[in-house]
């Protein structure tokens, strides 16, 4: 077959992939070469021939209806079908799921451990129902020490069904379990090993895994330990604190937690230096088990079988005496995984690794012949991030909703640790699995390359505008922006006028942003356990809450970045005083809040309102505690503070008026404002958490609609239907936004805070 055949079949194949992200656009790729074997033949006279045309769009079609196929359903026996629905005032039932553990425990951000558990049995031991399929299973962590996969485990807890969360910047955890081939959640609350005394005879990859970690972290300790061993293994296999994984990835740093091209590069670049002396088979094979064992300690995703195809693909061209081409090895690399798993045409890691690998193959040499008049070593460092940058950042933004404006700098400042850390820290990997003590020595040189590294990042982290928000793109934005690189890349005209392509790509993301919000009034209530409203204002923003912890990270947070919101004009904190982890705190560590109103917090509260205060005046903000019967103008919306002791918040914006109910509120105290002098506001909206309302609360108030937050008592719900309000529950359609016009209806682009790892 001749390569430029070869060449079109492949991406014909990637193509109708990436068709299925449209309907019927598998036909629409048969559409397409159907028409360029009509027409192309006629224009591209010494191209290739009609049949090639054909056989390329119905290949394409073949490639879509192929991941269809692919894509992973519960089967007949899968324990999701055995998972009972609970009422809406109602807990799910506590059962009982044996497995065998498939995954070493992890730590999760709510101080659980989490490990992935394939299922035999639901319920008892005796009375049992075989079963199968993998579950999502989390137990309290001292639960789970000393448990190691392949271990046979019997765990009570509850199951649930996570719910698709759609849209971009937010993550879908039901989308996450599909790839992992599981459809069900398990929240354990006792697990009891079922073979005790046999955890020896269990063996896989994870215990080379854990011996490394180990003998790194002896004399390196926390967090230096985990770090190189996380550039080493990859951040999945490592538990490295969140709050430096967090910083990686705002500053732009993700890649060296994540086991890919550069460490395989390395890796083979020292083989084939130290083995240059010996016959090309002697170098293909240590170079061959090198790459082999950095797949297995790392493990199989698409980012290091990328690397690994390509890195045999230059062992090859050792062997043969045969110069490759990086190019066409790109393209094979990506059709031959993809051939293996076609899902994982829509895996973040395969399609960062493929994009950042295309930029250093077609951008960095234009750009070295740019920096030519710098020494050739600090053009390199400089050229590669730019390249990979530009070739990653439309993803990005797409994904993440976010830029990280000191990228290109933290890059190029970081290589040289990242290259001795990732280097020495493999080293030190292959010693300890000979003697653990010579690994640990060995890693110990590390340590001020580790913590250097980890000051470089905490610096970037913490300088104001670490990372940007631009809000959604779409995907038409999406391929302008590649369409805007590759005219740079294959057009010389445009290769000289770059920085117009620049410049259109910049307006191309930010006009769009800027227009929507220059105009945009509306009200959200986040679908958060409880309250938590949003209100933009035409460029301005008010928040009323930010919840719990998993809800400011999981919820609120994203929700922000989907808007293009950078900081928060008007804050309000009427829970602060009941919440024993609010989420203020990672709230205001990303966003500059202007004006913060607080209600008064009881000792030992009040430390933590006192590392808000810091927090919020260190960027600028005033920090002020509620007073009773308190008026606050933000802006257009005038909010009013209640003296009841539940702290009850009014506001109206746009002459619509909105009751926020605290948590917890009896029903003595929903009676005590319908006594006083200043009623509540007529055609108001209720917003609450779903606890039960009085009856004379709502007959007296009577609402124009109610938005509950939570699970709704049954009586409440048979109350709010025979007085004809209007309820609408957070937990069935997601976030509830308002605006003059559109009046109340679900959002499409709020998260889901069921939907979040638990």
């Amino acid at each position: 077959m001749h390569p430029a055949t070869g060449m079109i079949l492949c991406l014909a194949y990637v193509l109708g992939l990436l068709a299925t992200a449209i309907p019927w656009g598998g036909y629409g790729c048969l559409g397409l070469g159907l028409a360029a074997a009509v027409l192309l033949p006629r224009l591209w006279r010494t191209g290739p021939k009609r049949w090639l045309w054909l056989i390329a769009g119905t290949l394409g079609l073949i490639a879509s209806l192929y991941l269809h196929l692919r894509v992973p359903h519960p089967g007949a026996t899968d324990i999701s079908r055995l998972i009972q629905q609970p009422g809406d005032s109602h807990r799910p039932p506590v059962v009982t799921v044996q497995g065998v553990v498939e995954s070493l425990p992890r730590l999760t951000r709510s101080q659980k451990a989490q490990f992935w558990l394939r299922t035999s049995q639901f319920g008892p031991v005796d009375t049992g129902q075989p079963t199968t399929g993998r579950v999502y299973t989390t137990v309290p962590l001292l639960q789970a020490t000393g448990i190691n996969p392949g271990q046979r485990v019997t765990v009570t807890g509850t199951m649930y069904q996570p719910k698709s969360n759609p849209g971009q910047c937010v993550f879908d955890f039901k989308d996450y379990l599909g790839q992992e081939g599981s459809f069900a959640g398990l929240v354990g609350q006792k697990l009891e090993p079922t073979e005790r005394g046999q955890n020896d005879r269990h063996w896989g990859w994870w215990s080379i895994r854990q011996r490394i970690v180990q003998s790194q972290v002896r004399w390196l300790n926390v967090p230096a330990g985990p770090l190189v061993s996380a550039m080493v293994l990859g951040g999945r296999a490592v538990d490295l604190p969140f709050e430096i994984r967090d910083c990686f990835v705002r500053v732009g740093l993700a890649h060296a937690l994540a086991a890919s091209g550069f460490q395989v590069s390395l890796i083979l670049g020292v083989v084939l230096a130290l083995t240059q002396q010996f016959t090309p088979r002697v170098q293909f094979g240590l170079g061959a088990a090198a790459n082999l064992l950095f797949v297995g300690l790392a493990g199989p995703s698409p980012s290091v079988l990328r690397a690994a195809v390509m890195g045999f693909a230059v062992l090859l061209g050792v062997l043969s005496d045969r110069k490759i081409k990086p190019l066409a090895s790109l393209v094979v690399a990506a059709t031959l995984l993809l051939l293996l798993n076609p899902l994982w045409i829509w895996d973040l890691g395969f399609q960062l690794s493929f994009a950042a690998t295309l930029g250093l193959l077609v951008t960095v040499p234009p750009l070295m012949q740019g920096l030519d008049w710098m020494p050739p070593g600090i053009a390199s460092l400089m050229a590669v991030p730019i390249a990979a940058t530009i070739w990653t950042l439309p993803i990005q933004i797409y994904a993440f909703c976010l830029i990280s404006p000191y990228c290109i700098l933290a890059n190029i400042i970081s290589v040289p640790l990242i290259s001795m850390i990732s280097l020495g820290g493999f080293v030190s990997s292959m010693a300890s699995l000979i003697w653990p003590v010579a690994g640990s020595g060995l890693a110990w040189f590390l340590y001020y390359p580790a913590h250097l590294l980890i000051e470089l990042v905490n610096f970037f982290c913490q300088l104001p505008g670490n990372s940007v928000s631009i809000g959604t793109i779409s995907i038409a934005q999406l391929l302008g922006l590649y369409g805007l690189i590759s005219l740079v890349w294959l057009h010389s005209w445009w290769q000289r006028r770059w920085w117009l392509a620049a410049a259109l790509s910049v307006g191309l993301v930010v006009a769009p942003v800027l227009s929507t919000q220059a105009t945009l009034a509306r009200v959200t209530v986040l679908s958060t356990p409880t309250p938590v409203v949003v209100i933009q204002n035409r460029g301005k923003v008010t928040l009323i809450n930010a919840g719990n912890q998993n809800s400011a990270v999981f919820t609120v947070m994203p929700f922000l970045q989907q808007q293009g919101i950078n900081q928060i004009d008007w804050a309000i904190a009427t829970d602060l005083a009941a919440r024993p982890n609010s989420g203020w705190l990672d709230i205001v560590k990303h966003l500059p809040i202007r004006n913060f109103f607080a209600d008064q917090t009881p000792f030992p509260k009040a430390i933590q309102a006192q590392q808000l205060q810091q927090r919020v005046q260190a960027r600028q903000g005033t920090y002020q505690t509620l007073a009773i019967e308190q008026d606050i103008q933000a802006g257009d919306v005038r909010l009013h503070i209640s003296s009841s002791p539940q702290r009850w918040l009014q506001f109206k914006f746009q002459e619509q008026s909105w009751i926020l109910l605290p948590r917890k509120t009896s029903s003595k105290q929903q009676l005590q404002p319908l006594q006083n002098a200043t009623a509540f506001p007529q055609s108001a909206v209720l917003v609450w958490s779903g606890q039960m309302l009085h009856p004379e609360f709502l007959a007296q108030f009577h609402p124009v609609a109610a938005i509950a937050t939570g699970s709704v008592e049954a009586k409440t719900s048979a109350q709010l239907a025979a007085l004809q309000i209007p309820l609408y529950k957070t937990t069935v359609s997601g976030a509830i936004q308002w605006t003059r016009l559109s009046d109340l209806e679900p959002s499409t682009e709020a998260l889901d805070q069921e939907n979040v790892l638990p």
